[in-house]
């Protein structure tokens, strides 16, 4: 039988449309193609030529179908990607909403072009992705069809994040997996650090990751006299996470936004007890001294409390850490949650195509 080609729209390096497409492929026996935006947003003109590109990119994404002729569409962010996908005149349209709203920054002078996009990619979509409870707030508040809607994140692969972990448990060893960019709030992290530092409580910090704030972060470590506790990795194969993740006994993300975490599902699969901050994406997994701790926004002396209160309690973190695999296994297994995705767009081509 002849493979069902799918035409996705997205950013093919980022780890979660890696994970999105290796499980259509998998599960679902897919043919994938990929189209995305070439331009760089790393500078003021890049980001101009990038919005230009945009503007055209209907008529190139409209080509590759009539040469192509995929079966589905499926694309990332509703106000980007997703509204192309609207566009195209490809059936069926499956998109994923992102963020919490996909609608940041929430002051931004396209806020209220963002969300007329949206409106548009909401009503032609035949499947809205949520990939947890937290989207759905959005959604709701905008009138989505909520039949349309799948609840369910794409999960992580539980064979590669074993449930295993080696961390040395007389000190913290605490590691960050977020991109270096100033919405992850790297330097609150650090701050609390050198708190911990200056009270002579022994740790280790490994940040994995690249992003425009790298430099900053490395000045302002060597600044708080704890470079030599600070291991900024870069990026590093994805075969190499678990192996880190399997020898730290802490996991830190501090940001001030958020969707849905696969990182997060990351860490609580090989048992490092979460330390998130107190946003509604997190609370979605996270309930404050029972399986992880929340911390205000920008709160570092919080942070470095907290902390230091969880390290001194070990027993709350052991019993932590065996209910937080449990959760990712019935809830963010990728061989079930991917299978069930798979399945699903087999039924849309079926019943579009019929």
């Amino acid at each position: 039988m002849k493979k069902k080609k799918i035409l996705f729209l997205g950013e093919t390096y980022r780890a979660d449309a890696i994970t999105w497409m290796n499980g259509l492929r998998e599960f679902g026996d897919f043919e994938i193609i990929t189209w995305e935006l070439k331009t760089p947003s790393n500078s003021n003109l890049n980001r101009i030529l990038r919005i230009f590109e945009f503007l055209f990119a209907i008529f190139k994404i409209k080509k590759i179908s009539r040469l192509q002729k995929p079966d589905m569409i499926i694309a990332e962010r509703t106000t980007s990607y997703g509204f192309l996908a609207a566009l195209s005149g490809v059936k069926p349209v499956a998109i994923a909403q992102q963020g919490r709203t996909d609608l940041w920054p929430e002051k931004s002078f396209s806020f209220h072009l963002k969300k007329m996009i949206q409106k548009y990619a909401f009503q032609k979509a035949d499947l809205i992705h949520a990939w947890g409870p937290v989207m759905t707030v959005s959604m709701k508040e905008r009138n989505v069809a909520m039949k349309k809607v799948l609840v369910l994140p794409k999960g992580i692969d539980l064979k590669k994040f074993k449930n295993i972990n080696s961390a040395n448990p007389s000190k913290i060893n605490a590691v960050l997996t977020r991109s270096l960019l100033p919405e992850y709030c790297h330097d609150t992290i650090l701050k609390a650090f050198s708190l911990l530092n200056e009270k002579g409580i022994d740790f280790s910090l490994t940040i994995i990751g690249d992003g425009n704030q790298l430099t900053n972060l490395k000045d302002l470590a060597r600044n708080l006299n704890i470079e030599k506790k600070v291991n900024f990795t870069g990026r590093i194969a994805n075969t190499e996470l678990p192996k880190i993740l399997q020898k730290s006994n802490f996991y830190i993300s501090m940001p001030i936004t958020e969707g849905v975490s696969a990182s997060l599902f990351e860490a609580m699969a090989c048992n490092c007890f979460p330390i998130v901050t107190d946003i509604p994406g997190n609370r979605s997994w996270i309930q404050h001294r029972k399986n992880g701790q929340l911390i205000p926004i920008d709160d570092y002396e919080k942070l470095a409390s907290e902390l230091i209160w969880s390290f001194e309690n070990k027993n709350f973190r052991e019993e932590a850490v065996v209910k937080n695999r449990k959760f990712v296994e019935k809830n963010a297994d990728y061989n079930i949650n991917m299978k069930i995705i798979s399945e699903r767009y087999h039924e849309l081509i079926n019943t579009t195509k019929n």
